[in-house]
């Protein structure tokens, strides 16, 4: 297949699998009620996933842009395969599954990633918020899909054989999803897109290095961080907090669908959106809406209702995050590096991944209330519009 089309399509199957991740409440209860995990343990299982995930990708990005998309996320599907299979192999041993589901698997996320981001992108310089968005937003359905059919595997064979028969899963279409990523030839753009190419020719490239140098990459970098945080925070804890606040374990779960469905749709929105309006008003945007929702999420865990449309909410403004900043990247740093340039900005989902869930965690098993983890990270979101509002292209692009 040769129509730039066909990469998006793989981009899609692959990320819908990668996606997965963000099901991981619906194991956080069937861990502790089955084998004794704490809330904490539960979170540090997500957070090891999260911060492999974005280590991960600095290596990825750099291997990607040097041998193609197609090898790299191949690679990646097997891993992330094997570290689910080896969780479910695990005999309930926390250690075994933070070093397979987490450690493991979120490396196999991280090899996986980036391909479709760094292939769609050199594919669709003429639509690059909206290809962005599509290719990440099977990320964020993906896990609509999969915590359904996660907590499906967990109530008819258990928790362990959820884990080993979503590993296989992942492992066989990732690899299929895989093989439809490339590159396009050297010097190659849309037909009809001269104008909008000579414009694109003249920014920089810039490399990793140089990236490193600039206060841009450090703004995105922060900014990356504050909205990373209150999204993952909510994930890792959304089905506990509904079934803290009242509700059955069944109408909690389904918020977390809700979060998946919008995390999908908002990638695409505010993808398209950010061609409109530049990616600057885009990210402010997004971030005092999810700032907001963040100081008022603690009451809104009382009713299946409110709790859907603040998980949509949260969903929505969290997923927007995947299409605005690689599209950022490419716009201030050029897209020849973008695997490597992108990888080391996503080093901040890192932090956050390890900050956002483990905050929500500590914070309930000491205080028995998820209060103090929600109003910190409001705060940051609406710091975070604050560095979008400022933020300028670099010097060169």
């Amino acid at each position: 297949m040769t129509s730039r089309w066909a990469v998006v399509a793989g981009a899609i199957i692959v990320q819908l699998c990668l996606g997965a991740i963000y099901a991981w409440s619906v194991f956080v209860n069937p861990l502790k009620e089955t084998y004794g995990f704490t809330t904490t343990e539960t979170q540090i299982i997500f957070s090891l996933g999260l911060a492999s995930f974005a280590a991960t990708m600095i290596f990825a990005g750099r291997w990607q842009d040097k041998k193609g998309p197609r090898i790299v996320a191949t690679l990646g599907g097997v891993v992330l395969g094997i570290g689910y299979i080896m969780g479910g192999m695990s005999g309930g041993s926390f250690m075994i599954i933070a070093l397979g589901v987490g450690i493991i698997g979120g490396a196999g996320i991280g090899l996986g990633y980036v391909c479709p981001i760094a292939a769609c992108v050199k594919w669709f310089p003429d639509k690059r918020g909206l290809v962005t968005g599509l290719a990440v937003a099977g990320f964020g359905a993906g896990a609509w899909i999969f915590s359904a059919l996660s907590d499906m595997f967990i109530k008819s064979s258990g928790v362990l054989s959820a884990f080993i028969y979503l590993g296989i899963i992942f492992a066989a279409f990732v690899v299929i999803g895989a093989q439809l990523l490339r590159n396009p030839p050297p010097g190659w753009s849309p037909k009809g897109w001269k104008a909008a190419a000579k414009k694109v020719s003249k920014k920089t490239d810039f490399s990793g290095k140089e990236m490193l140098r600039t206060r841009q990459f450090w703004m995105l970098w922060v900014m990356f961080v504050c909205g990373a945080l209150a999204g993952l925070m909510v994930i890792g804890i959304l089905k506990p907090f509904g079934v803290t606040a009242g509700l059955s374990a069944a109408v909690a779960g389904s918020a977390v669908g809700v979060l998946a469905l919008f995390n999908g749709a908002g990638r695409i929105t505010w993808g398209v959106l950010s061609d409109k309006i530049g990616r600057n008003r885009a990210m402010s945007m997004m971030f005092v809406l999810q700032g907001v929702m963040m100081l008022f999420l603690m009451q809104m865990g009382g009713s299946e209702l409110t709790l859907a449309a603040a998980a949509a909410w949260v969903g929505f403004n969290f997923g927007g995050n995947f299409a605005l900043f690689p599209s950022a990247t490419a716009d201030y740093f050029g897209t020849k590096n973008l695997g490597m340039n992108y990888g080391l900005v996503f080093t901040s989902y890192g932090v956050a991944g390890i900050v956002g869930p483990l905050l929500g965690g500590m914070v309930f098993d000491m205080t028995g209330s998820y209060l103090w983890a929600f109003m910190p990270a409001g705060v940051l979101c609406l710091f975070a519009a604050c560095l979008a509002f400022l933020l300028r292209p670099p010097k060169g692009a």
